[in-house]
């Protein structure tokens, strides 16, 4: 199951996402979990999923591996729509024992999991083809002009994709301790909530020592390479617009407008 986390992760390729400015990568992807909020109907959602498909598509990333990266939430998908299902007030369509589901609840199920699993693919092809490089580079420039007011955007692009970047190195520690845990005989499936957060403790323990073992080497590392912050840095590729970013925020644009046509048609759900 921690296998199948992309978020984080880095699919190398050289497709024409891979050679999209990071900069407009991160812009579009707020724009895509913004769209992916204000969608009202179904038909909106289908818009959605055509251009994420052709987004996918484009980007040459295994549709097997953004599937992936859906296991790990499906708890969460499943119980968030079976509290929307069943907790919903209106028109009754079905009835059984104390459980009544609403027309209402079947149609704020389905838009919630459509937003969640709309919301995960697009957050994971942003770091699946942008390289943790480009992505600090990006978030960078992004904060750049916040510091005339005091605001350390190198500091923080720098955190923020230290912490992407470590994310599968984590995951991968997490599962070596599992499995060294349960060859010794700890049981983390059996009895009782209670129990099995007891049960998790032999792996959180050492999973924040090796953290913390981590931390201390890179920041040793950066140190050793004389590491004094972004003032002053240069860089080896500079950061330039080109006419595929253009042509990506004109479909971003289109694809945009076509939702705010959608909803203001009011097409019925």
């Amino acid at each position: 199951m921690l296998k199948d986390i992309t978020l984080g992760q880095y699919f190398p390729g050289e497709s024409a996402v891979h050679r999209l400015d990071p900069r407009l990568k991160i812009m579009l992807s707020v724009a895509y979990i913004v769209i992916v909020f204000l969608v009202k109907s179904f038909w909106g959602y289908g818009l959605v999923l055509l251009f994420t498909a052709l987004t996918v598509g484009v980007s040459k990333v295994p549709v097997s591996y953004m599937l992936r990266g859906l296991k790990p939430i499906m708890f969460f998908i499943v119980l968030t729509a079976a509290l929307n299902l069943f907790m919903t007030g209106g028109t009754a369509m079905l009835k059984w024992w104390v459980f009544t589901i609403t027309y209402e609840g079947a149609n704020l199920a389905a838009f919630m999991v459509l937003r969640l699993t709309f919301l995960i693919a697009g957050s994971s092809l942003l770091t699946l083809t942008t390289s943790p490089i480009a992505l600090t580079d990006g978030i960078e420039r992004l904060l750049s002009p916040f510091k005339r007011i005091g605001v350390p955007a190198h500091e923080l692009a720098m955190m923020m994709t230290i912490a992407l970047r470590f994310i599968p190195t984590l995951l991968e520690e997490t599962d070596k301790i599992m499995k060294a845990q349960a060859a010794r005989g700890a049981d983390f499936q059996s009895g009782n909530l209670l129990k099995r957060a007891r049960a998790m403790i032999p792996i959180l323990i050492p999973l924040f020592v090796s953290a913390f073992r981590r931390a201390d080497e890179l920041a040793t590392a950066m140190e050793c390479r004389c590491y004094r912050g972004g003032e002053g840095r240069t860089r080896l590729k500079q950061l330039k617009y080109t006419r595929t970013d253009v042509f990506a925020a004109l479909i971003m644009l289109a694809f945009t407008a076509g939702i705010v046509l959608i909803n203001m048609t009011g097409v019925p759900v």
